[in-house]
């Protein structure tokens, strides 16, 4: 530890200075270093360009932790790992409810990591998200403007240039859903994050395309006959190309979709009556020490011990968020007493108090 002012970064003192020099590397959970600008290019095994085993741009990393090999002593509780199965031998999503911080987005990634799923797909739900969205988004406007353009240079829009009927995949990219949905021999894993966001028809507008595995693209089926081979070459999620023939889009193994709620709000009875539902209950101190282990390591989970005991205790009555925690003892190492105990009151502020 420092002494309780050197560890300040901005000091407010109006004076430029090299104090950035001093920053040490962020935490793992906000380490964005990693990330490969290629992620998403080569591979053809339905499961990612890195054959199932990559991180390209550390997401993985960042939700498991870099020391996710010290918490492997930890293991999900009974009830956890029978609801995840159940999802798995049915091919039905499974919904996972708790508090915010629970490990619900974890859950995805830790299933992806250990069956080798490959990168899981992300579509965080926000109030405006439409199931358009998810699946595909077709550039109409670029398409007549690369028209116009090559009508302006006299090349016209033959012969699959810019705008021809030949290239009219270059203007479609397949959202999360559409790309979890392309035929596999494996299944992708799809996180669809925070679900009680979104407005108030979209849980209906996900039944039937959760129910079937599969979807139409009209713009690519209205022209398929006139397509060489009825098939049009678009882009994914991941940024790889793929072949859809007649404008639809059928899975061969339905994908591993994980649906997260903070329980802001019911669903409708017919989403539950298709999803796996899985209620996350409020986290005991041998699994946040796991969780302050997998991300921090061994030293930093002995050292933050008390304030994993204070979270537990405020966290009978407050509505905390585990993250909150690692930040705590992530920063508070940097910081001496009283320095440390006021960070950790200023980082770990109830989520519900009044406004």
């Amino acid at each position: 530890m420092t002494d309780s002012s050197e560890w300040l970064i901005y000091r407010g003192a109006g004076e430029p200075h090299d104090g950035m020099n001093r920053l040490p590397a962020p935490p793992p959970w906000r380490d964005f270093s990693g990330r490969d600008a290629t992620v998403g290019g080569g591979g053809g095994n339905g499961v990612g360009g890195d054959g199932g085993n990559g991180d390209g741009d550390g997401s993985r990393d960042r939700r498991l932790g870099g020391y996710r090999h010290l918490a492997e002593l930890h293991r999900p509780g009974a009830e956890e790992l029978e609801m995840i199965n159940a999802a798995l031998y049915l091919r039905r999503p499974l919904l996972v409810t708790g508090s915010p911080g629970a490990g619900k987005s974890t859950l995805a990634h830790s299933v992806a990591y250990e069956l080798g799923l490959g990168e899981v797909l992300r579509w965080s739900v926000v109030s405006r998200s439409t199931l358009q969205d998810a699946l595909y988004q077709y550039d109409a406007i670029a398409r007549l403007q690369d028209v116009q353009i090559a009508a302006q240079s006299g090349y016209g829009a033959a012969g699959g240039g810019p705008g021809a009927m030949e290239a009219v995949g270059s203007y479609i990219r397949l959202g999360p859903l559409g790309t979890a949905l392309l035929p596999s021999d494996t299944p992708r894993v799809l996180l669809i994050d925070e679900l009680d966001k979104s407005d108030i028809d979209l849980p209906n507008d996900l039944l039937n395309v959760l129910e079937e595995g599969e979807f139409e693209i009209p713009e690519l089926q209205r022209i398929a006959d006139r397509l060489p081979d009825g098939a049009a070459e678009v882009l994914t999620a991941d940024g790889t190309k793929v072949r859809i023939r007649d404008g639809r889009v059928r899975c061969r193994a339905f994908p591993f979709v994980v649906l997260t709620s903070n329980g802001e709000r019911d669903f409708p009875a017919p989403l539950m009556r298709r999803c796996i539902h899985l209620e996350l209950g409020r986290p005991d101190h041998n699994r946040l020490a796991t969780f302050v282990r997998a991300h921090l390591g061994d030293e930093a989970a002995r050292a933050g011990d008390d304030l994993i005991n204070r979270f537990l205790e405020r966290s009978r009555s407050e509505l905390l968020a585990t993250d909150q925690l690692l930040n705590a003892i992530y920063l508070t190492d940097a910081a001496a007493p009283p320095s440390r105990d006021r960070l950790a009151e200023l980082l770990i502020q109830r989520l519900d108090r009044p406004r």
